[in-house]
């Protein structure tokens, strides 16, 4: 990008709201500006115009977001063409299946979840619309880290701090190269309990017309008394057969 065209306060004005997460939800100035990287008085004016704008509230002291920000994301999902591609294929899916379908995509180290089909259970599984997870705890984005280029894998697995959720969480860098060779070899995953206890993933990639993965098509599933191969052989086919069906218009 040419320096010219860098608008500094527009990144900085998003830095401050990516400061806040699930541990920071509330915070003075003075952290905020440690998180952002800015000086506290730039943080404050920073925060005091986004209160202005309605995207950030304050009690006097203490800051926080306020529930404008969910505009922000739903307009990417209201804009975007892949939610809107993609949902009557994971309709599809769901009523075939009977299980709860998603598309999801990679940013940094987490996956999102753009679209989302569910099936009536009295409890619904999977993520819910615009969520995020850590990728490798995911079977959607084990499968985006896979079909990355080597040299991007490693550089992903380089800079990943490794989050434990469940015992059979993968928990070493070591462990998750030889799962992403595995899923580039065998073109899908199946995940079992990586998260959440009790819930199993399959997913596949969702290629583009030029051969180039841009999202990840999965389902989601309580694992039940069904064994994961059994789970594999019933669902897989109709995600590859979706996702070949998608890949000239995505």
């Amino acid at each position: 990008m040419d320096e010219k065209d860098w608008i500094a306060g527009a990144a900085k004005a998003l830095a401050i709201i990516e400061a806040f997460d699930e541990e920071h939800a509330r915070m003075t100035p003075t952290t905020v500006a440690g998180r952002a990287g800015l000086s506290r008085t730039a943080a404050r004016r920073y925060l005091l115009t986004l209160r202005e704008l309605g995207y950030v509230d304050t009690d006097g002291k203490l800051f926080w977001l306020a529930p404008r920000v969910l505009r922000l994301g739903q307009s990417y999902l209201d804009s975007a063409r892949l939610p809107r591609t993609v949902q009557p294929f994971l309709q599809r899916i769901t009523a075939t299946v009977q299980e709860t379908a998603l598309v999801a995509i990679l940013d940094e180290h987490d996956v999102v979840y753009v679209a989302r089909n569910g099936v009536n259970r009295a409890m619904a599984m999977g993520f819910v619309l615009g969520s995020r997870a850590p990728a490798p705890l995911s079977s959607a984005g084990l499968v985006l880290l896979a079909f990355q280029a080597p040299e991007g894998i490693e550089q992903w697995l380089a800079s990943y701090p490794i989050k434990v959720f469940s015992p059979h969480t993968y928990s070493t860098i070591d462990q998750l190269r030889d799962v992403l060779g595995e899923i580039r070899r065998n073109g899908y995953v199946v995940t079992d309990q990586q998260l959440e206890l009790g819930v199993r993933g399959v997913a596949v990639p969702l290629r583009d017309r030029h051969g180039s993965v841009v999202a990840a098509i999965s389902v989601s599933m309580p694992i039940g008394q069904e064994s994961a191969n059994a789970a594999l052989h019933r669902v897989l086919p109709t995600l590859l057969e979706n996702a070949s069906l998608l890949r000239n218009l995505v």
